[in-house]
């Protein structure tokens, strides 16, 4: 009896029992619905094998396909007031900020690096869309400030990549004062005569579109990218008009001249490392201590062609 329920019974129910399967093994494609094994996904840069598609990546690897070799420094951004206006809807929003800063482990979500694209300086300022929907308060204007300072610094490239629904609502007015903070951060990069690019990734929309993300020298999108300001139903129900197949996405936005490229995840780091290297070798100042040194070299020089 011992050896029947020790032995052979547990070898019965071993053949005979569904083994369980993780849920997170498989994805389904949102585009043409093609399971997707999590390693293969993973190993082409979360790029549907069958279609295309690009689906959401977290920021961290974001930021390691774009720089070189997936090298960089992680730049510290200040911290902001947690809850100024301690507001609530159904949540207090500390809480939900303690919710989303223990699912993501950041303070907020926005994530600045300082590396080399195509060998060339940059600075990239990239939006972590898990946190609260990538939506801009307080918190990420400050990081936009000081990834703009640290770009000037660096004499580098300055690249945003906006991902988010939009102004947190949960900071009311002071949300809506982040748009010409982003501005400012835009402008402190323009006048050092350094490169400002944005790349557009899936969704761009409300006062992010309508401020720093429609500034860029060069706009760069990733396909099917959804960028806008208000959502399709909105504006519909506005003009009380159809809109076109494909409104709002990055490929309609090329065609009408909105945005300049649509650029495949695989080729960003190749493509910016191009467009970098054209806009760097021509347009960044010289530091001013290598001005004073050329300008002195330059006195000596027409002095000693008087003396002759």
């Amino acid at each position: 009896m011992s050896w029947l329920s020790n032995y052979v019974r547990p070898k019965i129910r071993a053949l005979v029992t569904k083994k369980e399967v993780p849920d997170n093994l498989w994805t389904k494609c949102p585009q043409c619905e093609t399971m997707l094994f999590h390693r293969d996904l993973e190993n082409n840069m979360n790029v549907c094998t069958s279609c295309e598609y690009h689906l959401k990546i977290d920021v961290d690897n974001r930021l390691k396909l774009l720089f070189d070799n997936g090298e960089y420094t992680e730049v510290e951004l200040p911290k902001a007031k947690a809850d100024p206006l301690k507001f609530r809807d159904r949540k207090k929003y500390k809480d939900r900020l303690k919710e989303s800063r223990n699912k993501t482990g950041r303070d907020d979500a926005l994530v600045v690096g300082r590396g080399k694209i195509g060998g060339m300086p940059a600075v990239i300022a990239a939006f972590d869309f898990s946190f609260m929907g990538g939506s801009m308060g307080s918190a990420l204007g400050d990081g936009l400030l000081t990834a703009a300072g640290v770009a000037v610094e660096d004499n580098a490239a300055f690249i945003t990549v906006p991902a988010s629904g939009g102004a947190r609502m949960q900071e009311g007015m002071l949300s809506l004062m982040q748009m010409p903070r982003s501005v400012i951060a835009v402008e402190q990069v323009k006048e050092a005569n350094l490169p400002y690019i944005v790349l557009l990734t899936d969704p761009t929309t409300g006062g992010v579109s309508a401020s720093f993300a429609m500034l860029g020298d060069i706009h760069i999108s990733e396909p099917g990218a959804m960028i806008g300001f208000a959502g399709r139903r909105v504006i519909q129900e506005t003009i009380r008009e159809d809109l076109p197949d494909g409104f709002q996405t990055a490929e309609y936005l090329v065609d009408h001249g909105m945005v300049d490229l649509v650029v495949s995840r695989k080729e960003l780091n190749q493509e910016i490392g191009k467009i970098i290297n054209i806009l760097l070798k021509q347009d960044v100042k010289e530091p001013k201590a290598k001005k004073s040194e050329k300008k002195e070299k330059e006195k000596e020089k027409t002095a000693d062609e008087k003396a002759e």
